[in-house]
């Protein structure tokens, strides 16, 4: 994938290319940013730069692919997780991992935490002998990684093998460790502008572009996600109609229905939150309080503690 396939991010792509010219390679790099605007894409075109520049011409193509479908022998990434009743499908995480991951079907392990069992897989592959220079190893979601993980993870990065690079990234750059931060080359991520976002929507219908463009928010991965799944696109769209709708619902019965997602935890009741509060913004009639409500039910939801009697009293209170 050329730099100029990737929407947005010219200055985090001109810093990474200078980089790898001037053989100023870190050890570990840190994308932070918003999820879905293209921080992983970034980090898989600078691991594909990294290991090709290392590659005779000829195979260079070959190396790409190779990088592409996760079987270069020197590009590691470990994405989806394997989860009992939630992410079992090695089909779907072969498509973002290759790390193995039979270790955490055995255990029957059921979060998405990065384990030590995953870091020590991730540091046997490291030490391994390889026929290049570099070896890159891309960990999507390091806030994940907890407890022994991190400890093992950093005193990797303490002592990094020669030739190693760490491509990391993260949604939540507060919950990441000091010492990790310290010890990584840190680029932060923008969202990219509507223009951007429309170049990919070129070929769909007027009001499906104007939607898409106002809910991805600047996120071209979430835009190209709707773009490309009709049925996504359709759910997404009930979801903002029942939103506008409760900030217009005139009683409490009809807020309760509205809200019923919210009583289980899962991406629809995520998906609404942000969609109640995207519709808020948008609201002429809307006032502070309603801000305030949404925002320590939304930090109330996170405990999982009686969801139902804190949905009843944020309806009460609009």
């Amino acid at each position: 994938m050329p730099s100029s396939a990737i929407i947005g991010h010219k200055k985090q792509l001109l810093q990474l290319a200078q980089d790898l010219e001037t053989d100023n390679l870190s050890h570990a790099y840190l994308f932070t940013g918003a999820a879905h605007i293209g921080k992983t894409t970034v980090a898989k075109w600078f691991a594909r730069q990294i290991l090709v520049a290392d590659t005779p011409l000829e195979q260079a193509e070959q190396a790409a692919n190779a990088i592409e479908r996760l079987i270069h022998p020197d590009f590691l990434m470990l994405d989806q997780l394997w989860m009992e009743e939630r992410m079992e499908d090695w089909n779907i995480i072969a498509k973002s991992s290759n790390i193995p991951q039979q270790h955490r079907a055995e255990k029957k392990l059921k979060t998405d935490s990065i384990s030590i069992d995953d870091m020590r897989l991730i540091q046997g592959r490291l030490y391994e002998t390889g026929d290049l220079p570099h070896r890159v190893c891309l960990i999507h979601g390091i806030e994940r990684m907890q407890g022994p993980a991190v400890s093992a993870f950093l005193k990797i990065l303490e002592e990094p093998p020669p030739g190693r690079v760490f491509l990391l990234t993260t949604d939540a750059a507060s919950s990441i460790l000091p010492t990790i931060v310290s010890r990584s080359r840190v680029l932060g991520f923008e969202r990219v502008g509507a223009r951007d976002i429309k170049t990919i929507l070129a070929e769909l219908e007027p009001a499906d572009v104007s939607f898409i463009t106002h809910i991805s928010r600047g996120a071209p991965g979430l835009a190209m996600q709707l773009r490309d799944d009709p049925d996504l696109l359709r759910d997404e769209r009930l979801l903002h109609t029942h939103a506008v709708a409760y900030w217009e619902a005139s009683n409490l019965h009809e807020r309760l229905i509205l809200l019923k997602p919210l009583l289980e935890r899962g991406n629809e009741s995520e998906r609404l939150l942000f969609h109640l509060a995207l519709a808020l913004r948008s609201n002429p009639n809307a006032v502070r309080s309603h801000e305030r409500a949404l925002q320590q039910l939304s930090e109330a939801l996170e405990t999982n503690a009686m969801r139902g009697l804190q949905v009843q009293e944020f309806a009460l209170s609009a």
